[in-house]
């Protein structure tokens, strides 16, 4: 059976909600809540969390969550996470899976991870990851909605990724020979061999990745195995955004997250 771990990077520098972590829903803050909803869902698996300041410590102390203080000035959640996890498993032979959650997906149900560490421990696939079929017109063409691009036949429900892109792809030359013209929206979680996560850290950026900014090109161009699943929700309350990013959308989470 594999040794798991969720590691949560969470860091305060926000430009569109300042302090997004410490913010309170109604008698706890943000980072509680998420940490609190992976001890509920994913009750099999150590959790962390990777903060990028002094004070995500602090307050993780007084709700007793274990936490990592890791350097400010990383790039990213995944090398953060990386980061904490070379001190809670400096020899590399603890755990053999690190969930990436990120540490505002308030309202981000953990068990989502489950299928996608099976996937990790069937196939043996670097990195799991999770889309939806794009069913609004409007973000077939959006380049914030990151497409997945993977060959997924009729009746399954999942497949290897070969390619992250921005644009809107893949084109269906003929319609009238392709009855599956869906789209897939990438969503940003992930599940990693631990062997995989620190590999893919220590690559350069890649010349791709620079293009479209998006980190997980990096492993693909590297020759590393990205396997996606579909999902229809990820959500624990469908009248909540997943995460948080807004002024608007923390006003919703206080309205209806308060257990």
């Amino acid at each position: 059976m594999s040794r798991v771990i969720t590691l949560m990077p969470v860091r305060l520098a926000s430009t569109r909600l300042p302090n997004k972590p410490l913010l309170d829903i109604n008698g706890k803050t943000a980072v509680q809540r998420v940490y609190e909803n992976v001890k509920k869902y994913l009750p099999d698996c150590d959790i962390a969390i990777a903060a990028g300041d002094q004070e995500i410590i602090d307050e993780c102390a007084k709700f007793g969550a274990k936490a990592i203080l890791t350097d400010p000035k990383l790039p990213s959640g995944t090398d953060r996470i990386a980061a904490a996890l070379k001190v809670l498993d400096p020899n590399g032979d603890k755990y053999d899976i690190v969930v990436d959650f990120q540490g505002d997906n308030i309202n981000v149900n953990p068990q989502v991870n489950l299928p996608l560490i099976e996937m990790v421990e069937r196939t043996g696939c670097d990195i799991a990851t999770a889309a939806f079929v794009i069913k609004n017109e409007a973000d077939k063409t959006n380049p914030a909605v990151v497409k997945a691009i993977m060959g997924i036949k009729d009746g399954q429900k999942e497949a290897r990724c070969l390619y992250f892109t921005r644009a809107t792809a893949p084109f269906t030359r003929n319609p009238e020979k392709c009855p599956n013209q869906d789209l897939y929206q990438h969503i940003g979680i992930y599940v990693f061999k631990a062997s995989s996560l620190q590999k893919m850290v220590s690559l350069p950026v890649g010349v791709l990745e620079a293009r479209e900014s998006l980190e997980q090109l990096r492993a693909l161009e590297n020759g590393m195995e990205i396997r996606a699943m579909l999902v229809d929700d990820i959500r624990l309350d469908k009248r909540v955004p997943a995460d948080i990013n807004t002024p608007e959308d923390y006003e919703i989470a206080k309205k209806f997250i308060k257990d």
